[in-house]
């Protein structure tokens, strides 16, 4: 009788034997697969939270930059261009610019579309007396933004209109003047247009009229001493240097100043919403991960466990069908079986029920995860294919030696 139907007939013998051995193999490879899976669907729902967290926080972001950005402008500008020639002690201790440059210089700064600023707003101010009030004011005079872009924003300061004026609150409640009242300015009449709420600053005793009407009534048509602008760099670390570079290139004769405080208001404001929506997506990350680590720690003790307590238990059903089968080997013997056959014979055995266990084991495993993760799962069939009839051999070494080593005579004439 050949080898291979020796093997047949005694898996066919002893057929509850190798059904329990090959289910111990089986669930070893099934917790292998299980665990792969589980580690696997970790990671795919780990990608899918992480991309909608991340669409979520550009969302948020983006909501929040834009919350910042009308609560930002609500401070005003931020940038001052004046004339290069204007001396700063001078401006700062009379609060204006005694200098003057052509209105047609705003034109030309947004007509270059410059990156660094928007919200242009071309000015001539002057610390004026209101002769008809015997008040010393701070005139005024303001057109409508020139814009940057096409699409036109929402100017920080609106137009004042021909003939109208608007007044700060200190000087209005002084003069006791009101919305609608008709008033004289250095000679012509305006209407009061509104009275500004209170500031706190030279703004409250401030009168803003229209461009056109205050270079007619300082006669200085056609220019301006002063351009508003708001600082859009919030993300760079050097601003100032940045927008002095970029407006030098279009206005080479003016130069640049910056309200420090309203400008770091706007750059901490931007980035703030920023660096909380980063910080809660890498948290979300991390307690991923961690979640992660804690799935492999457990898998790396279930596992072999699981190998261990199949390796074990093949060992005994194999110590087990040796000793049952003791009168068998000892006739096998007799007939002239060598005892390297007879190893052979229950290591054979051995592989070929640890090689249908892996087969189970991995079949049971592709079907629960079908149609999800095959793809994942079947670079693992050669290697459990090759592992688990090793393992069930390395197992049944022990019994099968003893089975090659015992004597015919000594089996046979105990019985």
């Amino acid at each position: 009788m050949t080898l291979p139907r020796l093997i047949l007939r005694e898996i066919g013998y002893r057929k509850l034997n190798f059904a329990l051995g090959v289910f111990a193999a089986a669930f070893a490879v099934a917790c292998l697969m299980a665990q792969l899976t589980v580690l696997h669907r970790h990671d795919q729902r780990t990608e899918e939270i992480i991309a909608a967290k991340q669409a979520e926080t550009q969302a948020r972001l983006s909501e929040l930059q834009n919350d910042y950005r009308k609560l930002m402008l609500k401070m005003g500008f931020n940038v001052l261009i004046l004339p290069k020639d204007q001396n700063l002690a001078d401006l700062y201790a009379d609060d204006f610019a005694a200098k003057t440059m052509p209105e047609e210089y705003a034109t030309r700064l947004a007509k270059s579309q410059v990156a660094t600023i928007n919200h242009v707003l071309p000015s001539l101010q002057q610390k004026v007396k209101w002769p008809e009030q015997n008040r010393t004011i701070l005139l005024m005079g303001v057109r409508g933004e020139v814009y940057m872009q096409s699409a036109k924003q929402k100017p920080l300061l609106e137009p004042v209109a021909a003939g109208t004026m608007i007044v700060g609150n200190e000087l209005a409640r002084s003069l006791k003047l009101n919305a609608g009242d008709k008033v004289t300015l250095l000679g012509k009449s305006f209407q009061v247009a509104s009275v500004n709420p209170e500031r706190g600053n030279k703004d409250d005793i401030t009168v803003w009229i229209n461009l056109a009407e205050a270079q007619a009534l300082l006669n200085k048509p056609g220019l301006i001493n002063a351009i508003l602008a708001l600082d859009c760099t919030c993300d760079t670390v050097d601003r100032l240097s940045l927008i002095r570079a970029e407006i030098a290139k279009i206005l080479p004769d003016t130069q640049v100043i910056e309200f420090a405080s309203q400008a770091l208001a706007r750059a901490e404001a931007r980035n703030r919403a920023a660096v909380e929506m980063q910080t809660a997506l890498e948290q979300e990350k991390a307690g991923r991960a961690k979640l992660r680590a804690e799935r492999e720690a457990f898998a790396a003790v279930l596992v072999p466990v699981a190998v261990l307590g199949a390796a074990v238990w093949i060992g005994f059903l194999a110590f087990s069908n040796v000793r049952e089968r003791a009168m068998e080997i000892g006739i096998l013997r007799a007939l002239g079986l060598r005892a390297r056959q007879v190893l052979v014979l229950f290591l054979s055995r051995a592989l070929v029920t640890g090689f249908a266990g892996a087969l189970a084991g991995f079949a049971s495993g592709v079907l629960v995860t079908w149609p999800t993760l095959p793809a994942k799962q079947l670079p693992w069939l050669p290697v459990v294919l090759l592992a688990a009839p090793v393992l069930a051999a390395l197992a049944s070494w022990l019994p099968a030696l003893m089975a090659a080593q015992q004597d015919p005579a000594t089996i046979l004439s105990k019985e």
